[in-house]
């Protein structure tokens, strides 16, 4: 997974919603803290997305060789509910 560390904070402008924007503010929410962390979200889910996009031939052929051959160590493993 993606690391995000904690790291100095940027100033920057952004364009919202002025109803929303209003209604947030009316409730109490930083919106620093509240765009930053959604923002950290969809970086993680946008990055674990791209990743499975570009291994997805590498997964596929993984796959594929376990259901052709087996797990190598299938012949020791306990099957569940068995001792």
């Amino acid at each position: 997974m993606i690391e995000l560390p904690e790291a100095q904070k940027k100033a920057t402008n952004l364009s919202l919603n002025a109803k929303v924007l209003e209604a947030a503010r009316d409730l109490g929410l930083n919106l620093s803290q509240t765009v930053d962390l959604l923002l950290a979200q969809e970086v993680r889910r946008l990055s674990v997305a791209r990743w499975v996009a570009e291994h997805r031939g590498t997964v596929d052929d993984y796959n594929r060789r376990i259901d052709e051959r087996g797990l190598w160590n299938a012949d020791v493993r306990k099957m569940s509910g068995q001792i």
